[in-house]
Formats: structure tokens, C-alpha cells, sequence
């Protein structure tokens, strides 16, 4: 299923990343999947993985040349976020941004809803 971006955007920092990384491995034309599993300090963690194609039951976002597809059950927490990718001294990665979370530990890997 195809939603409207409102359900996901994806930052251009995002979506560069995201084309950059996937011309690194070989993979255009695949889709970037971001998933919840449970783990972590705060309860939920994000997953990102790479899908040759998106399933049929996948909320799927098509933005600025990139396909980000979530499947339904992570979709609940996801609905509403922001995909950014940040660099710091720190860390440098992908990054939800998340109006839903309630909860999110210090080191920004997990949360609870």
C-alpha cells in the first residue's frame, strides 16, 4: 500500500544517505526498511535494513527518488516521523524522528511509546 508522505518524511540528508549507500552496495532500486523490534534501555528500537522489494502489506514512502517502506506493525509507532540522517563528533547515522515517543533514552538508541 502506498501512503502520502505526511505518513513518513524523509529529510534530504536522509535521502542522500540512503542513495549513497545503496550505490556503494550495489543495490539501486532497492528499498530502505525501517522496522521496530523491542530491545534497548527504553523498551523499542529502530531497525534499518534493505528490502529488494517492499511487501505487500508495507506502508511504502516514495520521496526525492527514494523508496522507504515499513512494515504494518512497526508502522503504528513510525506514523507521523521524520527520517533524518545527522552527523556529530559523536555518531553519524539514520535517525527517526519520532513525535509519538514518550520516552527516549540518553544515547537516542531506544524508545518507548
Amino acid at each position: 500500500m502506498t501512503t502520502e508522505t505526511t505518513f513518513l518524511t524523509i529529510d534530504p540528508t536522509a535521502s542522500q544517505a540512503i542513495k549513497a549507500l545503496f550505490k556503494r552496495q550495489g543495490k539501486e532500486g532497492y528499498a530502505f526498511r525501517i522496522g521496530i523490534v523491542g530491545g534497548g534501555c527504553s523498551g523499542l528500537q529502530y531497525i534499518f535494513s534493505v528490502a529488494e522489494k517492499p511487501a505487500a502489506d508495507d506502508q511504502v514512502v516514495r520521496q526525492d527518488d527514494v523508496t522507504v517502506v515499513v512494515d504494518p506493525k512497526s508502522a503504528v509507532f513510525i506514523a507521523g516521523s521524520a527520517l533524518v540522517y545527522e552527523r556529530s563528533m559523536m555518531k553519524e547515522g539514520f535517525v527517526v524522528k519520532n513525535p509519538q515517543a514518550g520516552q527516549a533514552c540518553s544515547c537516542g538508541e531506544s524508545f518507548s511509546g
